[in-house]
Formats: C-alpha cells, structure tokens, sequence
C-alpha cells in the first residue's frame, strides 16, 4: 500500500483503508466474520453428543512416539464426524461402538489441538450419561445397553 491520506478529506479513505486491513488480521476475522462458528462441528457450544463409529488410535507428534488411543464420533446435531481423545489409562476399553458420548473441546492452543495428538480438538467426558473419569477409578459400573 501507499501512502496514507493526509488531506482535509482523509477520513473516509484512512475508515476504509482500516476496515480493509482488519479483516487480514486472523482474531479480528474470527470473531466478527464468525469464521470460528461456521467452521466449528460443535456449531459454538461447549458440549455436543455423538455415536462412537469405530476406534482408531493416532501416532504422537516427534519427539514422543506412542500410539494415542481416540474414536471416530458422529454428532447427534449435525450428523459431522470428529475424532475425540480418549483420556486416561485404560479409556478405551470403557468406549465401545454405538455408545453414546459426549464431547467436549481440549483447549488447545488458539482452539487447535493440544500437546503430541495432531489433529484433534476433542475429548471424551461421558459414556453412556456416565462419567468416564468415573468409570476409570471403578467408582462406577458400565450401564447396560
């Protein structure tokens, strides 16, 4: 760009100018474009509920290298799938396919992903309207289908 407008009648040239750098500007255009929301499978609430389609495990970013145990979920609300972390020892032994689940966000960095896990933005916190945390430390049974 040139120089900026400097004359008795600038103003309309310097709003307009301003307006069009903003939207370059990556938060500015998340927040008021709404790239965020439109983008979000969760569609901007916190939680979601979804079917577990299948169980996959995904390979831990370098230096790490183990094998992180996520699932295949499908929203109730939209129909989109998303990968969903497993957390804890032993999670995945409590998911089975077709449970029902609810999800919420990590909390990454900048609404991505977080630590070794590429690539996904999700976790598991309920099984079946239990808590998996709960279902871990065996302060729970599995509820029968």
């Amino acid at each position: 760009m040139g120089k900026k407008a400097s004359g008795l009648n600038a103003a309309k040239k310097l709003k307009a100018r301003r307006a069009r750098s903003r939207t370059l500007y990556k938060w500015y255009a998340k927040k008021v474009l709404g790239a965020k929301v439109k983008s979000d499978p969760l569609e901007g609430s916190s939680q979601a509920k979804g079917i577990v389609l299948e169980k996959v495990q995904r390979e831990a970013k370098q230096p790490n290298s183990a094998m992180r145990k996520c699932a295949r979920v499908q929203l109730v609300k939209n129909g989109k799938q998303v990968t969903a972390f497993l957390p804890g020892d032993g999670a995945q032994k409590l998911v089975d396919e077709h449970d029902e689940v609810i999800i919420e966000c990590i909390g990454g960095k900048m609404g991505r992903s977080k630590g070794d896990i590429p690539g996904v933005r999700w976790q598991v916190i309920k099984v079946n309207d239990q808590s998996l945390l709960a279902l871990r430390q065996g302060r729970l049974e599995k509820a029968r289908k």
